[in-house]
C-alpha cells in the first residue's frame, strides 16, 4: 500500500488528496498526518526536503512534490484522465494548473511571512504577492469559461487554491468582482472529493 505524508491544512496536499479521490485510489493509500515543521523523522527519511505532500510507493520509492505526485497518480489508471492527452488540450489544462499553483504559492508565502517576527516582515513582498493573487484570480475567471464540466487538474488545482484563500486569507475577499468564478467554485465545492478534503474550521 502507498503512503501519503500530508497535513489537512496544506493546499498542496489537498490537491493530491482530491486526485486520489477522483481517480478512485483513496483506498489504496495509508494517510500519515504529519507536521513538517516538527522533527518529522520518518518523513525526512523519504524526502530530504522534509516537505509535504510526499508519496511513498509500494516499492519504497518516494515521489514529490504535488505536481509530480498528481501526474504519477493520474497515470495509474484510466478512470478519467485528469490531464488530457491531446497536445493543445494538455497545454491548456497545465497552463491553468500553473496559474492556480501560483495562487497557492503566493498565498502560502503571505501566510508564512505573517508568522515571522514583525520586525523582520517584508511589507513590500506581501503587497507583491497580494497583487499576484488578484491578477491571477482575474485571469482564472476568464479561464473557467473554457473548461468543460469534466473534472481535470485545472478544476482540482484552482479549487485547492481558492479554498486556501478562503481558509487562510479570507480578508482578500477574492469573490469581490468575480461573480462567475465564485459561482463556479461554489458548484465545484459540492463534489465529494472537495468536501472530504476541506480544511478544518
Amino acid at each position: 500500500m502507498m503512503k501519503l505524508f500530508y497535513t489537512n491544512t496544506s493546499p498542496y496536499a489537498r490537491k493530491v488528496r482530491i486526485v486520489l479521490f477522483e481517480k478512485g485510489l483513496d483506498s489504496q493509500v495509508e494517510y500519515i498526518l504529519c507536521n513538517q515543521f516538527d522533527d518529522a523523522v520518518e518523513l525526512k527519511g523519504y524526502n530530504p526536503l522534509g516537505k509535504i505532500p510526499t508519496l511513498v510507493l509500494d516499492d519504497g520509492r518516494a515521489v514529490y512534490d504535488s505536481p509530480v505526485i498528481c501526474e504519477y497518480l493520474d497515470g495509474l489508471n484510466t478512470n478519467g484522465e485528469l490531464v488530457p492527452l491531446g497536445r493543445d488540450a494538455r497545454l491548456h489544462v497545465n497552463t491553468i494548473q500553473a496559474l492556480a499553483d501560483g495562487i497557492i504559492d503566493a498565498s502560502y508565502n503571505i501566510v508564512m511571512e505573517g508568522r515571522r517576527d514583525v520586525a523582520v516582515r517584508s511589507a513590500s513582498s506581501t503587497v507583491r504577492w497580494e497583487a499576484s493573487i488578484k491578477s491571477a484570480v482575474k485571469q482564472a475567471e476568464l479561464y473557467i469559461q473554457t473548461l468543460t464540466d469534466k473534472i481535470c487538474m485545472a478544476h482540482i488545482t484552482l479549487g485547492a487554491a481558492l479554498g486556501y484563500l478562503d481558509f487562510r486569507l479570507s480578508l482578500l475577499a477574492w469573490r469581490t468582482g468575480h461573480d462567475d468564478l465564485a459561482m463556479w467554485y461554489e458548484a465545484l465545492s459540492q463534489r465529494p472529493s472537495m468536501v472530504s478534503t476541506r480544511p478544518p474550521d
